[in-house]
């Protein structure tokens, strides 16, 4: 045993920390699934709500009590607050409360950070909820492809190259395949990514610039219009279209600033003073993204148009730790469920000047996210 710990040059203390970070990258699935139990059970809106609508902090008894569970479970939901305080989503201190003796005693209270208060839900925030996303990300149909990440990598076959873990976890079915046959599905992933859209709503305002001298815009693969009615509501005299897919778009009725278009953006891309690519060439290939970016090319006006691409820019130099992590695991999670990716600086130029276009300019967003503006 001796040996184990001082071979190789390496100390007791070293091998302790490195079992340490070991278990906690193997475990770190339970942050996220106890990230989304705390969604599922509404408890940021519980905490939010708590003291008359006050947002005061709440004790274990008190929210056991508001989640209308048995006291049995007062210590599994102890269990559960303990980490996710751990995590930073909620806060703890002790509170002095009467039991039922009448008597003094110290309560542990939660409240919420500013990372749970982007979970709270419609009427109880100023920004969209962002609860969607979540349960929308870790869905099971995203998070079991991940156990056929090995597998994917060891195939051998001529399709490997062109086949993604979702699809052995889905018996050949892609992404988009899936999201058309799966009504339920398709609901929470429409929801999700409306949500991180919606989100976009505080910062918006401050690009103004960027949609002067616009009067028309495509938003490709714009779901369900959320991020046009957005831009609707801060530039009124914008008249948007979403070219998406039919079983998107079928029932969604048009406006007289937003129309829906059936279309392959493969195929062509109607004509528009801008067109917008929100978070869509990341789930493309770079071949799949360069032709969709020479049919932008080709559907835009030489003289004052744009394309304007709201996407995850990675800088492994300049993104601070928590935010650099979070950017590699979007581009993990991309990498098991469509064929694109999330790229870097010079893996943008690369694209965009191989397309035809001449210029870009690269602005930080919100979060993750950058505003690329791409110019003939």
């Amino acid at each position: 045993m001796a040996a184990l710990f001082h071979g190789e040059g390496s100390s007791s203390s070293e091998l302790s920390q490195g079992q340490a970070h070991l278990y906690k990258h193997m475990l770190s699935c339970m942050s996220s699934m106890s990230l989304k139990c705390a969604v599922q059970l509404g408890i940021p809106d519980i905490i939010n709500n708590n003291g008359q609508g006050q947002g005061q902090p709440i004790t274990l008894p008190e929210l056991v009590s508001a989640l209308q569970l048995p006291p049995s479970k007062t210590g599994f939901v102890h269990r559960l607050m303990r980490l996710l305080v751990h995590s930073g989503f909620f806060t703890s201190k002790k509170v002095i409360c009467q039991n039922e003796e009448e008597e003094e005693e110290e309560e542990e209270a939660y409240g919420l950070t500013p990372s749970s208060r982007l979970l709270l839900t419609k009427g109880n925030n100023e920004v969209p909820s962002l609860s969607p996303y979540v349960l929308a990300v870790l869905d099971p149909a995203f998070v079991n492809p991940s156990h056929f990440l090995g597998s994917w990598f060891q195939q051998k076959d001529a399709a490997a190259s062109t086949t993604t873990p979702f699809q052995l976890a889905h018996e050949g079915t892609s992404l988009y395949e899936y999201w058309g046959k799966n009504t339920e599905f398709g609901a929470i992933f429409d929801e999700g990514m409306a949500s991180d859209a919606g989100l976009l709503k505080v910062v918006i305002k401050d690009f103004k610039p960027v949609f002067e001298g616009l009067t028309s815009l495509v938003d490709v693969g714009g779901g369900n219009g959320a991020f046009c009615k957005i831009l609707i509501e801060a530039f009124p005299h914008l008249k948007c279209s979403v070219l998406e897919l039919s079983h998107v778009v079928a029932d969604l009725p048009n406006t007289e600033n937003l129309k829906f278009i059936e279309g392959d953006m493969f195929q062509a891309i109607p004509q528009a003073d801008a067109i917008l690519l929100k978070s869509l060439l990341r789930g493309c290939s770079d071949e799949e993204s360069l032709t969709i970016l020479k049919k932008c090319r080709e559907a835009i006006p030489s003289n004052g148009g744009k394309v304007v691409i709201i996407e995850i820019v990675i800088d492994n130099t300049k993104d601070e730790h928590e935010l650099l992590e979070a950017k590699l695991f979007f581009d993990l999670l991309i990498m098991v469920i469509l064929p694109g990716k999330e790229r870097s600086q010079k893996e943008w130029e690369k694209l965009i000047l191989k397309a035809g276009f001449t210029r870009y300019k690269i602005t930080p967003l919100f979060g993750l996210k950058s505003l690329i503006e791409v110019f003939p």
